[in-house]
């Protein structure tokens, strides 16, 4: 086989869909009603615990910002899916290629982190709700979120420049809907091996370290929920975690399978539904788990819709 360098390779091929072309207009509608939603939720979220003063506490405070990378994460993979279900073309450019991997492992890598920190969050609030609002004050959340953009753009940056020195083979058609890290690695014709042992070490890493902060997170708040004497605080106290549990349990649960099962014998198709549900579904039902069975966002919600209602009115 004739095998090009770097430089020479100006395109990929996105295979994704090409082989359920019966189905490419009730895609496209799917993907774009997913979309939507999930801009007007996440927008509307952060939109609405700005504007909102009993929203002004850490927790909404770290809710707004996981609602920043998961809006960023849905537009980075789904406008590409559209315009590809809509035209027919599948070709990307090498460098819109490299920009969409970049960006989207940013998104990934920070909502690993924030998701860690509003663990933490709540054994804090749980714990000593006297003092929680001292203990994660505006300078102290501040910190955490920089922290958690920091990782999110460090690994972004390790990853990226790994995956995008490799050489590339003749074949460049990515059999995904956008160019993800094993579908890449499969193309290239470099010795990845060194390179490679990097990227997965340090991407399990980063999974295996927020995974035992979330465990321990939530040890320690179990623990303090069952010193808890009545029972309505009780349930209290697990109603105020059950959102986050939900969001972490889908988020991590179709990571481990995309990423960690890699040897359990999964067909590609599966591999491509279980993205789906990962890059484009659950950013859409984050701000609907967040908010469905939440007094606070629909009490603010109300009083926004009211007060708007009113001005316009006058």
């Amino acid at each position: 086989m004739a095998k090009n360098n770097l430089t020479t390779v100006t395109e990929f091929i996105l295979m994704g869909f090409m082989d359920h072309p019966s189905l490419e207009v009730s895609l496209f509608l799917v993907f774009l009603s997913f979309y939507l939603v999930t801009l007007l939720g996440n927008v509307g979220m952060i939109a609405l615990i700005r504007v909102a003063v009993q929203l002004h506490t850490p927790m909404y405070f770290f809710l707004s910002h996981l609602s920043l990378p998961d809006t960023c994460y849905t537009s980075v993979i789904t406008p590409q899916v559209l315009a590809t279900l809509a035209t027919g073309r599948t070709v990307i450019s090498y460098g819109c290629c490299a920009v969409r991997f970049f960006f989207f492992t940013i998104c990934a890598g920070t909502e690993y982190f924030l998701l860690a920190v509003m663990a933490y969050d709540r054994f804090a609030a749980i714990r000593n709700p006297l003092l929680y609002a001292v203990a994660m004050n505006l300078r102290i959340r501040w910190r955490l979120v920089m922290g958690a953009y920091v990782c999110g753009v460090s690994g972004a940056i390790l990853r990226t420049v790994c995956t995008f020195t490799f050489s590339f083979c003749d074949n460049n058609q990515i059999n995904f809907f956008f160019g993800d890290l094993p579908s890449l690695l499969k193309l290239t014709c470099s010795d990845t091996r060194h390179i490679e042992i990097v990227i997965v070490s340090f991407g399990n890493f980063v999974i295996w370290a927020n995974a035992l902060v979330l465990l321990i997170s939530y040890l320690l708040v179990t623990k303090a929920i069952l010193r808890v004497k009545t029972l309505g605080d009780k349930a209290k106290a697990f109603s105020t975690c059950a959102a986050h549990l939900t969001a972490v349990a889908l988020f991590f649960g179709t990571l481990v399978f995309m990423y960690l099962w890699s040897g359990s014998g999964k067909s590609l198709e599966e591999d491509k539904v279980v993205s789906v549900f990962h890059t484009v579904v659950i950013p859409m039902l984050k701000p609907l788990i967040y908010s469905l069975r939440n007094k606070d966002v629909k009490a603010a919600f109300g009083k926004v819709t009211g007060r708007f209602q009113v001005s316009q009115s006058m």
